[in-house]
């Protein structure tokens, strides 16, 4: 079923229609050991998408381990995978038959990797799901179904794998079929399929099987070749997030950028957000000409017979269907960076061609990969997926994620470092609305940043007795020696400073800290030592080092 270029075909010929295939993406997860990595190396190798020189290198790598060929090795790209046996990374890899160009995305099983799972899973048509037949549906499989319904991919495909290990018994088969459908089901997963198969053996991979005379369904290439996947777009919703501007002279103004989802018309009226703004579209351009209609996700320029002010980040869309126009939504996170989230900072949210700043007001939950439960939280680390209220500086022009995968999808990144520490889904608005008490921007530095920073925490310490005044500077010495931001400031505005991170230090001053140390009674015969006690406090209570 490959589509290779024979000998005397025509070059452009083949080129042009390579081209036009339609392209599936598919992700294959599964618990550790159940054949992932082998059922896309059988696949690569049965539809001759392997280089001959891969080829021998594998034959070569598998007669030194005992085997004459080890399918898993074709996408096992990682010197580290071969060692430890397991898969540790995403490893993407292409092939092609008559109909359809493949991008496979071939992810870990293990759940301290379930953010490489949601990086390989974001984009695919397809989720297969591979299961050993000796084990059943496990813990791991229902946690795989659950973060590809979480993801929105609308076609699920469950290979029943190793087979040939219980004797292709039909019962084993039908068992694991009815519990992973059913629990798919219960996910709101509208397409679920389930083959028998044997990737070391190639049953029902790419080749249909004598062993399971009682199957009569597709194989796994079969079906990934005729899976309907055209009518996954949304084609309702016109979503045309602005790219760029493109004026290359005076009488020229087109707005570019790829439909995210919908149908656009020479002549269709527009709104254009935020501004609310109308018009009507006057032309769609194209490398190759104009065009009278254009749909996701084709990359056009649009051109609108008003002058009408669009910008980089601004929408188009049909003036009966608009998105919903938000500043606080719901959302669930998969975080995917080894620093946690900090409440007390404020990131970047990139949402279609708009960048915002963005707070998390809070974190409602987060999800219990054993159990699939919600569980109440206060924090999120890597590989957590939590439901969090996001609320941005500007507003989002959002749809649900379960009705857009594009509109509804958004990225978290650090505004400091730049990393991608997140990636969200939208829900729905959510229910409280902002008010005065929220107040304006936060901080682009937390209370935690500064501490790294600067090696220890802002604190207020008051010094009090008759020498307070003395024993404050005395400290202050004390502390600068020791590394540490210190300044004797007045008590109006020590707050403010140890905000910042410095430990302020309030001569006169009465009761305690806010971290609990008490106030310095400083002794009238001896400041220095007063002041060498107060320090003492300060590093017991954890304020200094």
């Amino acid at each position: 079923m490959s589509d290779a270029l024979a000998p005397g075909d025509d070059v452009e010929q083949y080129l042009r229609r390579h081209e036009q295939k339609e392209i599936l993406r598919f992700v294959a997860v599964g618990s550790v050991d159940d054949g992932k990595s082998t059922l896309m190396g059988r696949l690569l190798h049965d539809t001759g998408g392997v280089y001959e020189d891969q080829l021998r290198a594998v034959r070569k790598a598998s007669q030194m381990g005992g085997t004459e060929i080890d399918f898993s090795l074709f996408t096992d790209g990682l010197k580290a995978e071969r060692e430890q046996g397991i898969t540790i990374d995403v490893a993407y890899r292409y092939f092609t038959t008559a109909r359809r160009k493949f991008i496979i995305a071939d992810t870990p099983g293990h759940v301290q990797y379930t953010r490489n799972m949601a990086t390989g899973a974001s984009t695919a048509n397809v989720a297969i799901i591979l299961i050993d037949a000796r084990l059943g549906v496990l813990t791991q499989s229902r946690r795989h179904a659950y973060i590809a319904a979480l993801l929105g991919i609308p076609h699920l495909v469950v290979g029943v794998n190793k087979m040939d290990l219980v004797g292709y018994d039909e019962a084993t088969f039908r068992r694991i079929e009815e519990e992973i459908t059913g629990f798919a089901s219960r996910l709101g997963v509208g397409d679920v399929r389930c083959i028998p198969v044997s990737a070391l053996k190639g049953d029902n991979v790419v080749h249909g099987s004598a062993h399971t005379p009682w199957y009569g369904g597709p194989t796994v290439l079969e079906l990934l070749d005729t899976l309907p996947i055209a009518q996954d777009r949304n084609l309702t919703q016109l979503r045309f997030p602005v790219q760029t501007v493109i004026r290359p002279h005076l009488d020229y103004r087109g707005y570019a950028g790829q439909l995210a989802s919908g149908v656009v018309r020479r002549g269709d009226r527009v709104v254009v957000l935020p501004s609310r703004k109308t018009s009507r579209i006057k032309a769609i351009d194209t490398y190759d000409g104009e065009l009278e209609s254009a749909f996701a996700p084709m990359s056009v320029t649009l051109r609108l017979e008003d002058e009408v002010d669009v910008s980089r980040g601004d929408m188009l869309v049909h003036e009966h269907d608009l998105p919903q126009i938000t500043s606080r939504v719901e959302a669930t996170l998969v975080w995917l960076h080894e620093r946690p989230l900090d409440r007390e900072k404020s990131y970047l949210v990139k949402h279609t061609s708009r960048w915002v700043r963005a707070d998390i007001e809070a974190v409602r939950s987060t999800v219990d990969l054993e159990t699939l439960a919600d569980v109440p939280a206060e924090g999120v680390g890597l590989n957590d997926i939590a439901r969090v209220v996001l609320r941005t500086h500007k507003p989002l022009f959002a749809d649900a994620y379960r009705n857009n995968r594009v509109t509804g999808a958004f990225i978290v990144v650090d505004s400091v470092t730049n990393d991608t520490v997140a990636a969200g889904m939208l829900g729905g608005a959510a229910a409280r609305e902002l008010t005065a008490e929220d107040g304006g921007a936060r901080s682009q530095v937390s209370a935690e940043e500064r501490r790294e920073r600067l090696g220890h925490r802002g604190s207020v310490v008051p010094v009090t007795g008759p020498n307070a005044e003395e024993v404050a500077y005395v400290a202050e010495r004390l502390l600068f020696d020791r590394g540490v931001v210190a300044a004797v400031v007045p008590a109006g505005a020590a707050e403010a400073c140890a905000r910042a991170g410095v430990v302020a230090l309030v001569a006169g001053a009465s009761g305690a800290d806010a971290d609990g140390v008490a106030s310095s009674e400083a002794a009238a015969a001896d400041p220095d030592a007063a002041a060498a006690a107060l320090v003492q406090a300060l590093a017991q209570s954890g304020v200094v080092s």
